[in-house]
């Protein structure tokens, strides 16, 4: 497949060009566009076939659900039953980085669910993806655009190193301002499960329903019979090729651990702003400062994509904290590195 790809700085003055996606992605094939979060690759979400061209290009499990995407909150009325908790949340967080759960309609195919009777909506924020939801005319099916278990794409160039050829079009809109996917909520009457953090954090959630759980998976490993029920939360994510080591411990002591293994194996190093003057400059990426947990959201990714290029054994993070944002940035890098943590005493 020839992959088309277009640069997009003013979506009002190229419609044009948005609505040759939107007919891409109206006639069943893949369009890859930016959110506020991450980029998406997208398929008509009415359409069985083009989910199953997603999964195919993503090499991504089938009962792994997709999110579907609309252009305005009260447009998931045509596609799911949405009830009085989702206009809440809709009002306080929509367009804008939140999916929410839903008992699904039946114009909406089981391919595109992973198999459930419930769809993950969103609305997002980026104008961009606001307007090619509006000129295909239908929802858009869109996990993130990148193949299965690789570190989320943040940038065009990172979709283009994981699916060119095997997409029909790349919309680039220039670097995502998040970095982490959306946040994801379950529904049970007025009761909310959160199953994804995100850029919609725990608190705010709290602020607009009074009860909120934190699912379990959020912070461990489902087992093997454990079904899925929304993106995320079974398969290894976010990983880089290398294996991935989360660092626990008091900051000098971890500080004194990078410096010696700098000097003993062939390591990559996401390091804090501070810590770059104390470490050899030799595969060391930094994501911010250490109280930033923000711009380390927004540089996770592609630090991980970075330090994957290069010719490292092994590559070495920081655990995050898991209040706040960093619930969200803890839950991405524990899945990339497949639950390894190592305590630095």
């Amino acid at each position: 497949m020839q992959t088309e790809y277009i640069k997009i700085t003013d979506p009002e003055a190229q419609k044009n060009d948005l609505a040759r996606a939107a007919e891409i992605i109206r006639r069943g094939g893949l369009a890859v566009f930016p959110t506020e979060t991450v980029y998406g690759l997208g398929g008509d979400a009415t359409d069985a076939s083009a989910a199953k061209k997603i999964y195919a290009a993503k090499g991504r499990p089938s009962d792994n659900p997709l999110i579907i995407h609309v252009a305005n909150p009260e447009d998931a009325e045509r596609y799911a039953l949405p009830n009085d908790t989702y206009y809440r949340l809709a009002k306080a967080f929509m367009p804008g980085p939140l999916t929410v759960i839903l008992p699904k309609r039946d114009n909406i195919p089981r391919e595109v669910t992973g198999g459930l009777d419930t769809v993950a909506v969103r609305c997002p924020s980026h104008p961009v993806a606001r307007a090619l939801i509006a000129l295909a005319g239908v929802p858009i099916a869109a996990p993130s655009a990148n193949l299965s278990g690789k570190p989320s794409p943040t940038s065009a160039s990172h979709v283009v190193e994981d699916l060119d050829g095997r997409v029909d079009m790349i919309l680039d809109g220039g670097d995502c301002e998040i970095g982490l996917e959306s946040t994801i909520v379950k529904l049970d009457g007025d009761k909310l499960t959160l199953l994804r953090p995100g850029g919609i954090t725990y608190d705010a959630l709290c602020m607009v329903c009074e009860q909120v759980t934190v699912a379990d998976a959020v912070t461990r490993q489902l087992a093997a019979d454990e079904r899925p029920l929304s993106p995320g939360m079974k398969y290894r994510h976010y990983a880089p090729s290398a294996p991935l080591v989360l660092l626990s411990g008091p900051a000098n002591r971890v500080l004194a651990f990078l410096q010696e293994q700098q000097q003993a194996v062939n390591c990559a190093i996401l390091c804090y702003d501070e810590e770059c003057a104390h470490l050899q400059k030799n595969n060391l990426f930094a994501v911010g400062a250490r109280d930033d947990v923000a711009t380390q959201a927004k540089r996770l990714f592609a630090a991980l994509r970075e330090a994957d290029a290069t010719d490292a054994e092994i590559i070495y993070a920081h655990l995050p904290p898991t209040d706040g944002l960093g619930l969200a940035l803890y839950n991405r890098m524990i899945r990339a590195a497949a639950h390894t943590v190592k305590t630095i005493d």
